[in-house]
């Protein structure tokens, strides 16, 4: 018998009562969880508490080695379209701290996480409309609602569009589609995301959940073994872009809040940004 015994891995149960107050997390017996981000029950409101959350999440699943593909999206109508009214108190105290702790180490944790630490495959489900779409796109296979549009916000309210959003946009859509995205803050709804390749298939909201299980279901015909080492071949792309662009692109972003000595997230900023999406207008200049 060995001298020591294996250090105890995460328990569902214990992490699912850990995060509820940021995720609501449900998973069948054959491993396949499903997690949906939330602000007390309803759409996520950005905040610095939600964001760290975000990065703990993803170890503590794929450290579990009863999980065997995740399900990740939002609840409600919205993505994420608002910011908590306190969400960024912290930051506007301390911007110096939490230039680092928020906008540079979190961050790049949690898509450093998604990427890395889940080794099974992930699906994501973009069921409404929202910025910071880059962890749903970022999945192996992407869902997303008819009714949804998606945009990155960052330049409009005076940030560096370097978190992660980025490395997302330039991946997919390619140098020119992706500047203009983030240069614009361009909407891009469903037929176009489709279109562009961002995502694999469109769906109503009511059927992204049955459909994103009918393909785990068909991912788990294949032995565990498969699955993972699968996940490592189809993931180089992204652990490419994450070893060229990541660390850097969150760099230029954090001397970006810091060169302006102020804060640059608020509930209203963030929310008055996103009016255009809710007209129906591709960007806010029109």
């Amino acid at each position: 018998m060995s001298l020591q015994d294996f250090v105890a891995m995460p328990k569902f149960e214990d992490y699912k009562e850990r995060f509820k107050d940021h995720y609501t997390l449900e998973r069948r017996p054959d491993g396949v969880i499903l997690a949906r981000t939330h602000t007390r029950g309803g759409p996520v409101q950005l905040s610095v508490q939600n964001h760290r959350s975000l990065g703990l999440l993803f170890k503590a699943i794929g450290a579990d080695p009863e999980n065997e593909v995740m399900i990740f999206g939002g609840t409600g109508e919205d993505f994420m379209m608002n910011a908590d009214p306190e969400g960024f108190k912290l930051e506007q105290e301390d911007l110096p701290y939490w230039a680092y702790e928020y906008a540079y180490k979190d961050g790049r944790i949690n898509v450093n996480s998604l990427v890395n630490d889940l080794e099974i495959p992930t699906i994501g489900i973009i069921n409404g409309s929202g910025f910071h779409s880059e962890i749903c796109l970022m999945c192996d296979i992407t869902l997303m609602a008819e009714e949804a549009t998606i945009y990155d916000l960052h330049y409009d309210i005076g940030s560096v569009p370097g978190d992660g959003i980025h490395s997302a946009f330039l991946e997919i859509l390619g140098v020119k589609r992706g500047a203009y995205a983030l240069l614009t803050g361009e909407a891009i709804d469903a037929q176009t995301a489709l279109k562009y390749g961002m995502v694999n298939e469109i769906l109503p909201r009511d059927k992204l959940i049955e459909r994103a299980y009918k393909i785990a279901d068909h991912i788990m015909t294949q032995p565990r073994t498969t699955r993972r080492l699968t996940t490592q071949i189809i993931r180089r792309p992204w652990k490419q872009r994450i070893v060229n662009d990541l660390d850097g692109g969150f760099g230029i972003q954090m001397f970006g809040h810091l060169a302006k000595d102020k804060a640059v997230h608020s509930r209203e900023h963030i929310a008055s940004r996103g009016d255009y999406v809710k007209l129906g207008k591709k960007n806010n200049f029109d």
